[in-house]
């Protein structure tokens, strides 16, 4: 085989174990990762293709089809081409801009905007390039740039907007391009009904017959406490679940605040672990989704409902709180009315009861801090875990982010 042959030979076969199973090794850089990597023996599947003159098909074949995957690949191609023309100009952080305000950095502010999709050409061609007056037009554009970056849509330019707008049009490829990395790892069949967790964008997607169907806000772990990446299956919901406290949590937030505080919270001391009862106000609300996975996460409902309506929901330990979980409950066992019944019963009755769903059904935690949103847009969150960052240095790409938001839920939410 000549040097040339033998030259673009190894290059296919590192392009085809790239798209088939990304280039780094999760193992290597997440440290809470349980999920089912794609398995391909790529030499044997190309030296097929080139025997039966495939190999294009099959090459093109090997990375994930999806939707999601492939709308990833055109939001690279576009935020590639805005970095290569220059992208967007700098946006300098200070003082939160007003609706109606005027400031200097308005005019920064608009072609970003513009070529991100958030103001539409009709509405700039309304809008003076050169002032610095902050209307309604621009307002309305900010408040679309701040859904999609999951941040208050308040039209305020506030400090979260702002370090989202002094991200570069560059350092949005690069993210894209670590996302497009991390679902390259996983197993491209999945199943038709699922629960998918964003736990950077702390979303929920409940999954039925392979299309989405329900749809909630979550609240997932806090930077100290990230969320793991897992995927495991459930097979049963606990109506009414008591919660027994990690040691870490009893040690640390429950013990020192002595009997007076526990018994207030209807906790108890049994075999050496601190236990709270069921009841309205128990930390685990009124279900508990059980998972079968080595880090002791689960689903479940909670009694501090107000934080859903935050945009900031990175506020547990580490667990998954479902906004209406006792409805999502319902609904997943709405195809068997028996076991629907003896769950609100349950209810009702404040029974501690275990109801099987008489199915498993598969959740995935996955962590995407750039992803495709209901309108087809490219979406961002904030690296909450950093976990963009180390994967960036395994690939050996530069990545300039800002600090993200690290807020801790208040001193007395200690649920897990």
């Amino acid at each position: 085989m000549a040097l040339e042959e033998r030259e673009l030979t190894h290059a296919v076969l590192t392009l085809a174990e790239a798209l088939a199973h990304g280039r780094v090794d999760p193992a290597t850089v997440e440290t809470l990762w349980e999920m089912d990597r794609n398995r391909i023996d790529t030499p044997p599947l190309l030296a097929r293709a080139v025997d039966d003159g495939t190999l294009a098909q099959v090459m093109a074949g090997l990375a994930p089809q999806d939707r999601g995957y492939q709308g990833l690949c055109d939001g690279y191609l576009r935020y590639r081409t805005i970095a290569d023309r220059g992208g967007w100009p700098a946006f300098a952080p200070g003082a939160t801009i007003e609706p109606f305000a005027r400031d200097s950095r308005i005019p920064a502010a608009l072609p970003r905007l513009r070529v991100e999709g958030d103001l539409s050409d009709a509405a700039a061609a309304m809008v003076d390039p050169a002032s610095d007056e902050y209307g309604s037009v621009l307002q309305e554009a900010m408040r679309a740039f701040q859904v999609r970056h999951g941040l208050e849509a308040d039209g305020r330019v506030g400090p979260a907007t702002q370090r989202a707008l002094t991200i570069s049009a560059e350092d949005r490829a690069r993210q894209i391009a670590l996302n497009l990395e991390r679902r390259r790892w996983l197993k491209r069949d999945v199943a038709p009904e699922r629960i998918e967790v964003n736990t950077a964008a702390s979303i929920m997607v409940y999954w039925k017959d392979g299309r989405p169907v329900h749809s909630a806000r979550v609240v997932s772990g806090d930077a100290d406490n990230a969320t793991p990446s897992l995927e495991r299956p459930f097979a049963s919901v606990v109506a009414n679940p008591p919660w027994t406290v990690p040691m870490s949590i009893a040690r640390r937030e429950i013990l020192p605040r002595g009997a007076a505080y526990m018994r207030a919270r209807n906790m108890t001391i049994q075999n050496g672990m601190v236990v709270q009862r069921a009841g309205p106000n128990a930390a685990l609300g009124q279900v508990k989704f059980e998972l079968q996975d080595s880090y002791a996460i689960f689903l479940h409902d909670t009694p501090s409902r107000g934080a859903f309506e935050q945009s900031f929901r990175h506020l547990s330990h580490g667990c998954v709180r479902v906004q209406d979980a006792v409805g999502f409950a319902r609904l997943l066992l709405a195809p068997d009315p028996q076991r629907l019944a003896r769950f609100d019963a349950a209810l009702d009755s404040g029974e501690t009861l275990r109801v099987a769903t008489g199915r498993p059904i598969d959740v995935r935690l996955l962590y995407w801090t750039a992803f495709l949103d209901g309108q087809g847009r490219v979406a961002f969150r904030d690296d909450i875990y950093r976990r963009d960052v180390r994967l960036a240095e395994a690939l050996g790409i530069a990545l300039s982010l800002p600090r993200p938001d690290s807020r801790r839920a208040g001193t007395d939410d200690v649920g897990p």
